[in-house]
């Protein structure tokens, strides 16, 4: 049997770029330039941290590839990014500017005229301010986000691949974090022993290989994010160093990213047997992700997806406890589109993976919220997430 690569080909990105290179033609625009920190990873397999300091990825009608950066990723970019050539500035604000010169480059490789961008300028981010494309180039850059972000939804075989493994070591995490959850403790110091041991495992096995490629996250790591108590009642509470206690509702979150791709296991356990109301919300909840689940498949609208969920909230009385939709697409970035909303009529196609996540979030007593992560396939979904969701196995000893 021939062993999975935990890694994105040369030749899988040279048919990403091309794809791209073919659209621009069919479009008759002379080039490209994405800002975009995922879109850059995606057709380069550069990871880098974005700053002030601008980076882009530039690709003429012809081909050439470039990338341009400041100084002081000229090698970073160079032993790491799948392109021609590297273009670079010395630093920002400086002088001459670092657009002067990124008019200059884009005109050596005949990029004029009528062109495409994923923004009309680099992002204002960490205090950047800078000339746009349009006053640059006395023109505006064609829209590219919507064909890029179409592209990026199905994944390739090494894709999917590199999701089972972030899963994998995800799940080694989340075992861990229940583990060493006891009364007493805190989240913090739980959470590091969990990461740490789930990261340090990882490494002996993958070796000196492992790539994160994430600017969040260099392992495996499991833990609470604050949903501890009434404050699991908060989808995107912070860490807060909580003590656990007696009868507890724990909301976790575990992942690894692998070569920038992201996975999401998440898990409502309670400390101590479950209170009557406690279970009653924890048995709506496993409904309603299977609910989903069953409504999931190739050809079917992603809206279609939270609508069952929806009927199933409406006939159960459970909308005040309602806050957000099932889920959202899951890969190189932590949410990427389609979303499983009633807002998005988008078709799912083998090769979309998902997050399945509809939640109960009732203010005095705690959230309530599994998520798995599911891939689409050619007669129905890839549960690809594998750890336990029902109440007798993430009930956690006094």
């Amino acid at each position: 049997m021939k062993k999975a690569s935990l890694h994105i080909t040369a030749e899988e990105y040279r048919l990403r770029t091309q794809k791209l290179l073919e659209f621009l033609q069919a479009e008759n625009l002379s080039g490209a330039v994405l800002f975009e920190r995922d879109y850059i990873l995606y057709y380069t397999g550069f990871a880098f941290i974005p700053t002030e300091r601008p980076i882009a990825f530039i690709i003429n009608a012809s081909g050439e590839r470039a990338m341009f950066v400041p100084r002081l990723e000229v090698e970073h970019a160079s032993a790491n990014a799948l392109i021609d050539r590297v273009d670079y500035y010395l630093e920002y604000p400086h002088k001459p500017r670092p657009m002067d010169i990124f008019k200059d480059v884009l005109s050596e490789m005949g990029i004029s005229g009528a062109f495409g961008a994923d923004h009309n300028g680099y992002p204002l981010i960490f205090g950047y301010r800078g000339r746009s494309l349009t006053e640059l180039l006395g023109v505006t850059p064609k829209p590219l986000a919507k064909f890029i972000e179409d592209q990026m939804m199905i994944k390739s075989e090494a894709e999917l691949n590199l999701i089972r493994e972030s899963i994998k070591w995800g799940n080694l995490a989340h075992v861990l974090l229940q583990r060493y959850t006891r009364v007493g403790l805190t989240e913090t110091e739980v959470t590091l022993k969990a990461s740490n041991e789930a990261t340090l495992a990882m490494l002996d096995t993958i070796g000196p290989i492992y790539r994160a490629q994430s600017y969040f996250s260099s392992g495996a790591r499991a833990g609470y994010r604050g949903q501890i108590g009434r404050n699991a009642a908060i989808p995107h509470a912070l860490a807060n160093n909580i003590i656990f206690q007696p009868g507890d509702i724990l909301v976790t979150g575990a992942n690894a990213p692998m070569w920038g791709y992201n996975s999401e296991l998440e898990r409502t356990m309670l400390i101590g047997p479950a209170s009557d109301q406690q279970k009653h919300m924890f048995d709506h909840m496993v409904a309603l992700q299977d609910i989903s689940f069953e409504a999931m498949g190739p050809g079917i609208p992603c809206s279609e997806v939270d609508k069952a969920a929806r009927v199933y909230y409406e006939e159960n009385d459970l909308m005040d406890y309602w806050k957000h939709h099932v889920g959202h697409a899951i890969g190189i970035r932590y949410h990427e589109g389609p979303f499983l909303d009633i807002g998005d009529d988008t078709k799912m196609k083998p090769g979309m993976v998902f997050t399945v996540e509809p939640g109960l979030y009732v203010p005095e007593l705690g959230g309530f919220r599994h998520s798995d992560t599911v891939a689409i396939t050619d007669d129905g979904i890839e549960m690809m997430t594998y750890y336990p969701r029902d109440l007798e196995n993430l009930t956690i000893p006094v």
